[in-house]
């Protein structure tokens, strides 16, 4: 019964396990370094280095277990993300009483678009969202009858379902890719290897950043996002993707360059999100994590390094 709920052979894995354990003790430094500090110095702001690191037990619980789990169990987590943070992003913006049916329809379209993931349907799988929703959607909007603001509504819908719904789904489709010979990691190596790069880069910009930090990129934006932080990271991330290539089915440097790829992709979404909510005048996009915000604020950055992730290494790989 349980070898029918987990994947046992993950122990046999001994580049997974290895990662795993070099993740889970980078958290475990991290936590013991900032409760020490915290007693030490008990002046020093150190409450945005743990949200962070608390954001990050999260993160690796979630995917590492997404690895560890019955595939179609994986599925569903990931596609729960996708759902909540969907609901997260529609309900902090403005949309009428008249959208309402499309917005359930909208919602409908989560489990079709992680079913085409399972199933491993990549023609059906990448035109869903991107060409069937976005001429399905200003259908259901245009025969309510209700044309006031009808652009910002259809022009929102359809961003928040490809950003929530299609990127983020690109995790899932990870675990359907099909088995390479002497890949021996897979589909799980390769969620890792994506979750493990974004966060690690998140960490290494921030932690460059309150180093160096010197020259604001975007102060009206994120006044706490510096270019000293971004090229860090940036560098930091690469190096450590090099160091991870065993994880893909790449070459090093394909490795490399992917990782530099991550690297400003997952910078592309923190500061996107940002922008978003100091539109909407916000802090979090919600509280479904008590204490941390909500969903979408821990994978904004994925949100944006998943898709990028996934067609590079499809293009190079597959």
């Amino acid at each position: 019964m349980m070898d029918k709920i987990f994947r046992f052979d993950f122990i046999q894995n001994n580049d997974l396990l290895m990662v795993v354990a070099l993740i889970f003790g980078i958290l475990v430094f991290a936590t013991v370094l900032f409760f020490i500090l915290g007693k030490l110095k008990p002046q020093a702001n150190l409450s945005e280095l743990k949200a962070r690191t608390k954001s990050w037990w999260f993160m690796a619980t979630l995917f590492i277990g997404a690895t560890l789990i019955n595939a179609t169990i994986s599925y569903i987590a990931i596609g729960l993300l996708s759902f909540f943070a969907f609901r997260e992003m529609y309900s902090v913006l403005d949309f009428r009483g008249s959208d309402r049916r499309a917005i359930f329809w909208a919602f409908l379209s989560i489990p079709i678009q992680y079913y085409l993931a399972y199933i491993g349907w990549y023609g059906a799988y990448i035109i869903f969202i991107p060409v069937v929703m976005f001429l399905f959607l200003p259908m259901r909007l245009v025969l309510k009858g209700d044309t006031d603001n009808i652009i910002q509504s259809m022009s929102k819908l359809h961003w928040v379902l490809m950003l929530t719904v299609f990127g983020i789904s690109h995790m899932a489709y990870l675990l359907s890719l099909k088995e390479i010979p002497g890949f021996d990691a897979g589909g799980r190596g390769l969620l890792l290897f994506l979750v493990f790069l974004t966060e690690i880069n998140d960490v290494m910009q921030f932690t460059w950043g309150k180093l160096l930090g010197r020259h604001k990129i975007v102060p009206k934006v994120s006044p706490n996002k510096t270019w000293e932080g971004f090229i860090g990271g940036i560098i930091s991330t690469t190096i450590i993707g090099y160091f991870l290539a065993f994880l893909t089915p790449l070459t090093p440097m394909q490795a490399t360059f992917v990782s530099f790829m991550l690297a400003i992709s997952g910078f592309i979404g923190d500061i996107v999100m940002s922008s978003v909510k100091r539109d909407i005048g916000i802090k979090d996009m919600g509280n479904t994590i008590p204490g941390h915000g909500g969903v979408l604020d821990r994978i904004d950055s994925l949100a944006y390094t998943a898709p990028v992730f996934f067609h590079l290494v499809y293009y190079m790989a597959y």
